[in-house]
């Protein structure tokens, strides 16, 4: 009787997994979407060319060797189709390679942040060399001194310091967004966004519902993403807990898009739609890091600072001039950075100390790695198109082919 509650747990917490691993995957259609509706018509078919093929670069070098780096194991994955219960020390909850197909769409939800921020103008096949090796290198070791517990500064891993991140602000998120501050840096901005005397151009999207949907293509994910990240379900304790993460995943949004909407009628006087957008993804963002401890209206508050963060990130970084089509640095990294420090509010596992310390340690390597491999991507190959090309669009300069033809002339 033993065994077969054990087999009946094992056949639901693995395809619990595969459900969740599947919803983060649609991620990338999320992200898709709302890159493709804040960039300029004539950039679309590069910016969704990149999103696919960066998933399919994430999923073969996370299997080549990403996996191995940060959990360990064999590279090219031999081995891991067994049942992870025969001959193993301790049988697992679940298949390994479910773990294996969770793991691989949130190294490509990491790599999809750097698409929007270095969008319109870096090079197509330059961004998918740095992608090869962020999915293969830089987030996986990165990923091995976090949730894969190798030690990272003597004996002690990060863990061992305090540090938390239930399902990613700071490992997938901080880490996406510090690759993509560091590609931004190098690209520079896009031509003719700032002027001479420090004043902002404003670039609108080309297709806002597109952007909306996105939003919502992500919001949706994101259950999957943080739910996901509990790693069971099949007991009343892991059901519960899935069930108190997905209700403060969503309460977090909520409160991130109310938050950012005001926020932006206060400042603007307007209701600016992409501040909204930006705000739903900072709440989520916020409370990926700790969405099982709080009630859900910490978590709608938690949200809510995210939203509120975002809009004034937006700004201070345009005054800084550095230009992110979709504001993923913001969204990603300064509230992924806001969500690592809320752990502790909640959380009496996590130390403040020890979330600073992972936080500064993620940071510093991913934005140190992908400085250099974007530096050596650009004396080989250059990072950026042409300014001739950037004029005419990325489409037909990288890929041959426009997005929306029959308006060609109202670029």
């Amino acid at each position: 009787m033993e065994n077969e509650i054990f087999q009946l747990q094992y056949a639901l917490d693995t395809f619990y997994f595969l459900v969740c691993g599947a919803l983060v995957m649609w991620m990338a259609a999320g992200f898709a979407m709302l890159e493709a509706g804040l960039v300029r018509g004539k950039n679309t078919v590069e910016i969704l060319t990149k999103n696919v093929a960066l998933f399919a670069v994430a999923c073969t070098m996370y299997m080549v060797c990403g996996y191995a780096v940060m959990y360990g194991g064999d590279y090219l994955l031999s081995g891991i189709t067994g049942n992870g219960v025969s001959g193993a020390e301790e049988p697992a909850s679940y298949a390994p390679s479910a773990d294996f197909f969770f793991q691989v769409v949130f190294v490509a939800t990491a790599m999809s942040i750097v698409s929007g921020a270095v969008a319109e103008r870096m090079k197509l096949f330059s961004f998918l060399a740095f992608a090869v090796v962020m999915t293969g290198v830089i987030y996986p070791l990165e990923g091995s001194w976090t949730w894969g517990g190798n030690a990272v500064f003597g004996a002690y891993t990060l863990g061992d310091l305090g540090f938390l991140d239930f399902a990613g602000s700071g490992i997938v998120h901080m880490a996406g967004a510090a690759a993509a501050l560091a590609g931004v840096i190098l690209v520079g901005p896009r031509k003719g966004k700032y002027g001479a005397n420090g004043e902002v151009n404003a670039f609108p999207g080309a297709n806002l519902p597109l952007a909306t949907l996105g939003t919502f293509i992500l919001w949706l994910g994101w259950f999957g993403f943080n739910g996901g990240s509990v790693l069971a379900t099949a007991s009343v304790d892991a059901a519960n807990s899935v069930a108190v993460v997905f209700m403060n995943t969503n309460a977090a949004a909520a409160g991130g898009c109310l938050a950012a909407l005001v926020t932006a009628k206060l400042m603007f006087g307007k209701a600016d739609l992409t501040m909204a957008l930006n705000g739903c993804l900072a709440g989520l963002v916020a409370i990926t890091a700790g969405p099982d401890t709080p009630s859900a209206l910490q978590a709608t508050l938690f949200g809510g600072l995210g939203g509120v963060l975002v809009v004034f990130s937006i700004i201070t970084l345009d005054k800084l001039k550095i230009d992110d089509p979709v504001g993923a640095i913001s969204v990603h990294g300064v509230v992924g950075l806001l969500g690592l420090l809320l752990v502790p509010v909640t959380n009496d596992g996590a130390a403040f100390s020890g979330q600073i310390i992972g936080a500064l340690t993620i940071f510093g390597w991913v934005f140190a790695a992908s400085l250099i491999t974007f530096g050596i991507i650009k004396a080989v190959l250059g990072l950026r198109v042409s300014e001739e090309e950037e004029y005419e669009g990325s489409d037909i300069a990288e890929c041959g082919m426009e997005a929306y033809p029959e308006f060609t002339s109202a670029r």
